[in-house]
């Protein structure tokens, strides 16, 4: 049966997703650029990804058999309140990593937004369920991954939606941003999985199999 995964979500010890301070300078927020050079490692970093170790293998699964993707505003660009036009076309350029259908929640409406690579934007201004429930019918039998930020996973996590959730603990202080966890989880989450690599350490946590079913 297809799930909803979000896979690839890095935090940092003191459980940040992202940095303060949003912006076009710092997407990721003030610092947050700092979670994910285990997936784009600087090269005077000294920790480049072993195309055999975890990391490779983690990064491997964040795309295998997957249909769709659903983000939350926040993942797609820094504009708050109404579109002032349509300029704005996400972070990625004109051909996103995504290459499939992507929906983006939102307060408010606009157009489908169509990039090269396959990938297509919708925007969906009726609620995560609703984003979440048109992604499985446009993948087609497919895995969703739920792309982020941390309150749209947050969210999944609260009312159940999230099957498995995947994340990159990175050995860095933030000091303050953007939680994924504010909330003990529903008890039907547990850890399935534990690896630790030479940049960071993964943990899967995914539905009891008797509550998934």
């Amino acid at each position: 049966m297809p799930k909803l995964r979000a896979h690839t979500i890095s935090v940092s010890v003191d459980g940040f997703m992202a940095g303060p301070d949003q912006d076009l300078e710092n997407p990721l927020g003030v610092g947050g650029e700092a979670l994910h050079a285990w997936i784009f490692p600087q090269k005077d970093s000294g920790r480049p990804v072993d195309p055999s170790g975890p990391d490779a293998d983690f990064l491997l699964r964040r795309t295998e058999g997957v249909g769709a993707t659903v983000m939350g505003r926040n993942m797609f660009g820094p504009v708050r309140g109404e579109w002032p036009d349509e300029s704005w076309r996400g972070w990625w350029g004109e051909d996103p990593p995504f290459h499939h259908p992507t929906f983006v929640l939102t307060h408010h409406a606009r157009e489908p937004l169509t990039m090269d690579g396959g990938t297509t934007f919708h925007f969906i201004t009726d609620g995560l369920e609703s984003a979440v429930e048109q992604a499985f019918d446009a993948a087609d039998g497919q895995d969703v991954v739920l792309g982020g930020g941390a309150s749209t996973i947050r969210a999944a996590l609260q009312v159940g939606l999230l099957d498995e959730l995947h994340v990159a603990i990175v050995p860095v202080l933030l000091g303050r941003g953007e939680p994924l966890f504010s909330a003990r989880l529903p008890p039907s989450y547990v850890v399935v999985e534990h690896v630790p690599s030479d940049s960071v350490t993964h943990v899967v946590i995914a539905k009891r199999e008797s509550a998934a079913t």
